[in-house]
């Protein structure tokens, strides 16, 4: 299938030819023709399955120019709004529709400024409802409502903000719902504002074809030494190293320093305009390995990963999802491959009682001890804290059985 059997305008299919996009993903394939009909939408499929395009195209169909705002896009963070309106930008580049980008941290002036001509608004809950109460944001012409990444809205405690958005808006409006799982509280949100919806799914986690996921059993003490020893001795290009908290991130990232790797981290408490650098550091290969949070697991523009390393695994195992999904995207392959220590076998068995995925155990070639250094992170409070647990010399055990694969 091609983008002029959906009936896509010209400028839109020019802009995403030049793009280098000239046929549709399953979830485009399946969710575009019911929004052209008008229908709300429940959209779910994996991280990197084109999701943006999927309501972007349509909307950018869809919206007469200079007719005020006709289609408020919500999104659970900054960056993810600001790839949104990228995105739409781009497919857009050959049409006059004008697109607000508002979110918080920043001066709020400009932003009025640009809601003022916009015809679409992308933004993050709280900045949007700002916008609402100051009156400076109206949304009275509005047709199209979407929600990305709804559940993850809702996890990071939006709901009410979004229910509160929407009672700015119309009774009658198209809502459309993008995300790779559905929450109850999601379902609260289809049940009282959404008219009938159509669902459209796709794939909900990478194909095994593409993606090949490891595991080593090894000892608390022994795992950086392991995640050291995996970094020297395979062939990786980009590599993201997820841990639980941005505690571990800055323990992890400090002490592969140390060993003069040269690492970027990122997590929820660094400045906007520092996490937007590193994201772009990091997609031009400098540096080419990033220790992350789960803030960079859903929905950040970042390209080219051939390997993911989960140094330590959430409470959510549907963070092991989002978390992998940043591989194997767009038809290319990758590796991601989990450290488990005895704290994490209880996530890791609701991982694999949740998912049906082939999740290879190997066992590790000796490697030698590195010291892991407990330094120093910034607490909530603002104080310095050091974590008091203390690591022992250890040593690994076997060699590994699939060396050559990742």
């Amino acid at each position: 299938m091609i983008f002029q059997e959906l009936n896509i305008k010209a400028e839109v299919i020019k802009a995403l030819s030049e793009n280098g996009i000239k046929e549709p993903t399953s979830i485009q394939q399946k969710a575009i023709p019911l929004i052209k009909r008008g229908k709300d939408l429940i959209g779910k499929s994996k991280t990197g399955s084109g999701k943006t395009a999927a309501f972007g195209i349509p909307l950018l169909d869809a919206i007469r120019p200079r007719a005020g705002a006709q289609a408020l896009i919500l999104a659970p963070t900054r960056e993810l709004a600001i790839q949104i309106s990228g995105e739409l930008e781009k497919f857009g580049k050959y049409t006059d529709i004008r697109i607000a980008t508002v979110y918080g941290g920043v001066a709020i002036n400009p932003q009025i400024r640009a809601i003022a001509r916009a015809d679409i608004i992308v933004g993050t809950p709280g900045r949007v409802l700002d916008h609402l109460q100051r009156k400076t944001m109206i949304l009275s012409k509005l047709k199209h409502f979407v929600l990305d990444e709804a559940d993850r809205l809702v996890d990071m405690g939006f709901i009410r903000d979004i229910e509160h958005i929407l009672s700015y808006t119309p009774r009658k409006k198209q809502m459309l719902l993008f995300g790779a799982t559905l929450s109850r509280e999601v379902e609260r949100l289809k049940q009282s504002h959404m008219n009938h919806p159509v669902i459209a799914e796709a794939e909900s986690q990478v194909e095994e074809e593409y993606l090949e996921q490891y595991y080593y059993n090894v000892e608390q003490k022994e795992k950086f030494s392991l995640l050291v020893h995996l970094l020297n001795n395979e062939k990786t290009d980009q590599v993201i190293i997820f841990c639980s908290n941005r505690f571990m991130v800055e323990r992890v990232s400090k002490n592969l320093k140390a060993q003069n790797m040269k690492v970027g981290m990122i997590h929820g408490r660094l400045t906007q305009n520092k996490r937007l650098r590193i994201i772009n550091d990091f997609n031009r290969g400098r540096p080419n390995i990033l220790v992350a949070s789960p803030v960079a697991a859903r929905g950040l523009d970042i390209k080219g990963v051939s390997h993911i390393f989960n140094y330590d695994l959430s409470q959510d195992p549907q963070e092991y999802v989002h978390r992998v999904g940043r591989t194997a995207r767009a038809g290319e392959t990758g590796v991601a491959i989990t450290l488990l220590s005895q704290r994490d076998h209880g996530a890791f068995k609701q991982i694999m009682h949740n998912y049906d995925m082939n999740i290879r155990e190997l066992e590790a070639d000796k490697f030698p001890y590195l010291k892991f250094a407990q330094v120093q992170v910034l607490r909530n409070n603002n104080r310095f804290g050091r974590n008091r647990s203390r690591d022992n010399r250890s040593y690994g055990r076997h060699r590994p059985q699939r060396r050559n694969r990742y």
